[in-house]
């Protein structure tokens, strides 16, 4: 993919500090790193970076308009980034995924009439295909639901090349439709006349995509929905709280549309309450349920849902008590500087989670805040544990899926830990 010119290719040049870092793998160049180019750039085109000895050290996608100058393609021996080269490096995101999914499987080919957890628990029609720089493609996000793609930019770049991706990437599904994060979407609209939930191949949705996620049918609304219609990356976080669940009571806090809540009673659950401050998420969570209700354990497990904010409902009298609960907030420090209020934010809800939990209860806590690395989660969870006065031991901590590979700092930024009380 190239964009044609009669100007001469766009030549950069780094400070030393941010040579070493791009060669050392890091997919990003900031602004203030740029220390010299040969003309001004434009949104998307490629830019070539040498290094202080005139050598090719990197090329990538350039953006004037954003702190994040160039978003690395390639680095050591030049090549041509043309067609081929980009097959390649898609013919490669998906070999990375083999074996994982049933990447052929159609959720109407599965004659789902009586499903069991076991004869079920592989089928899965949505994953990630592309997950943006630790994939290789810096900025840009794919994800499957069943035969629906959605492509989602974070960085403006790839607009001007959005016809040639979308031609590349189509034979992987029948629809594809564009998501945008909010940075970028002002850019798309003002300057490539292009909105966010468009559809750039095939028909748009008559509603929400149905799609299987280990033998579960869930919904994702891929027009609007956040993410790119569900989160596909708490599904082994969730397969694993199924294991946990037989038998428990279960509280499933910022629930949003009820993944860890149906897998609990798939999982054989004595019941499930879910929490979440949105009526449009726990009414979504009530269709999950309803896809899933010839599903013999998710018919019977008795369920309720409080529309609550979880900070004041915890703070509530502790009435009642759970067996299993998984606290899933949404990100608490979007940015460096709200890192602190969100570690203080974290204690609370920890704290909070912890005085509702039986003996022998389990606690699962994620947090997907970038800002707040896995050591100093992982180290406030255990220190909120001490704090309870009771025993404990921690079960289990986890990371990214394998369909979101993290490769470089800033990608990083699930994390989860299983603690068990006495």
């Amino acid at each position: 993919m190239s964009l044609p010119s009669k100007t001469p290719a766009l030549r950069l040049r780094l400070s030393a500090a941010a040579e070493s870092i791009v060669r050392a793998g890091h997919p990003w160049v900031f602004a203030a790193s740029v220390r010299r180019q040969n003309r001004p750039g434009k949104m998307g085109e490629l830019a070539v970076i040498y290094d202080r000895h005139d050598e090719f050290l990197a090329a990538g996608l350039f953006d004037p308009d954003s702190p994040i100058r160039v978003r690395i393609l390639h680095k050591g021996k030049p090549e041509p980034l043309n067609r081929a080269w980009w097959r390649q490096r898609w013919e490669e995101a998906r070999a990375r995924r083999e074996g994982f999914f049933d990447c052929g499987l159609r959720i109407a080919d599965c004659g789902l009439k009586e499903p069991r957890t076991g004869l079920f628990q592989g089928r899965t029609t949505g994953f990630r295909c592309i997950n943006g720089e630790s994939d290789g493609w810096p900025g840009l996000v794919l994800d499957r639901y069943d035969t629906t793609l959605v492509l989602k930019l974070y960085t403006a770049a790839w607009l001007p090349r959005l016809g040639e991706a979308t031609e590349l990437l189509a034979a992987e599904g029948n629809r594809i439709v564009l998501r945008l994060s909010r940075n970028i979407e002002a850019t798309a609209r003002e300057q490539f006349g292009i909105e966010d939930g468009e559809v750039l191949r095939g028909s748009a949705p008559d509603g929400p995509v149905v799609f299987l996620e280990s033998g579960l049918r869930f919904e994702a609304d891929v027009l609007r929905g956040q993410k790119t219609g569900f989160f596909l990356d708490q599904r082994e976080n969730r397969r694993r709280v199924e294991l946990l669940a037989a038998g428990r009571r279960v509280l499933n806090l910022f629930s949003y549309s009820g993944g860890f809540s149906l897998y609990a009673a798939r999982g054989g659950a004595a019941g499930v309450c879910s929490v979440d401050i949105s009526p449009h998420a726990l009414a979504a969570a009530e269709r999950n349920f309803a896809l899933n209700r010839d599903v013999p354990a998710v018919a019977a497990c008795p369920r309720e849902t409080a529309q609550a904010d979880v900070f004041c409902w915890l703070r509530e009298p502790a009435a009642r008590r759970f067996d299993l609960i998984v606290l899933d907030p949404p990100a608490l420090a979007k940015r460096a500087s709200e890192r602190e209020e969100a570690m203080r934010a974290y204690s609370r809800l920890l704290a909070g989670a912890m005085a509702r939990l039986n003996r022998n209860g389990m606690l699962v806590a994620a947090s997907c805040s970038a800002h707040v690395c896995a050591g100093d989660f992982f180290d406030l969870a255990r220190e909120a544990a001490r704090q309870t006065g009771r025993g404990w031991e921690e079960w289990l901590t986890t990371r990214h899926a394998a369909d979101h590979p993290a490769t470089f700092a800033e990608g990083e930024y699930l994390k989860c830990i299983y603690l068990r009380f006495q």
